[in-house]
């Protein structure tokens, strides 16, 4: 009984130092850890103080607008399975504090995988009033969003984007 239990004991250790952390069969590296890549949205100014012109001959409002902004930059990327299909959970700085409202908006309208590839802005909004500058750690603003396994076929990179950089994270 003590021979058994001490050969099993060793046997679980040695396996446990054997990379099993970098296995393909560890649920937790479904997907890879992300890298920073290029940013591709351009900065939108636009000024929440200023009216939204309305039809006069039907006196009928316009469509709202967006007023949402890229956020300048994505600190942390990762992806997690669910048995149902995957998260996708982003970290990003804002230009300045008192970010709300934060949500990762698709690239693509359809929200479809382009080459593979799905991408997303990751998109905050601001007070209308002046908010102080303050320090990375007061600006942070975390975002999740939920995909099926639908959504998820085909897909073999994640791309998060913001105004100074983009994350990937790529399938293993």
């Amino acid at each position: 009984m003590h021979k058994s239990l001490t050969v099993l004991l060793v046997t679980g250790l040695i396996l446990t130092g054997c990379g099993w952390s970098n296995s393909g069969a560890n649920p937790k590296n479904w997907f890879g850890g992300s890298k920073e890549a290029p940013a591709e949205v351009e900065a939108v100014d636009i000024n929440p103080l200023l009216p939204r012109k309305r039809n006069s001959i039907l006196n009928k409002k316009d469509e709202p607008v967006d007023i949402g902004v890229p956020i300048a930059k994505i600190s942390q990327l990762r992806i997690e399975r669910t048995p149902s299909g995957a998260i996708i959970h982003a970290t990003g700085i804002g230009a300045r504090e008192g970010g709300y409202g934060a949500q990762l908006v698709p690239d693509n309208s359809d929200e479809a995988a382009e080459n593979g590839v799905l991408s997303y802005t990751f998109r905050v909004f601001y007070p209308l009033g002046t908010t102080a500058l303050g320090t990375e750690r007061t600006r942070r603003v975390d975002v999740a969003r939920s995909l099926s396994n639908q959504q998820m076929d085909g897909v073999r990179s994640i791309r998060v984007s913001g105004t100074d950089n983009a994350r990937e994270s790529r399938r293993r």
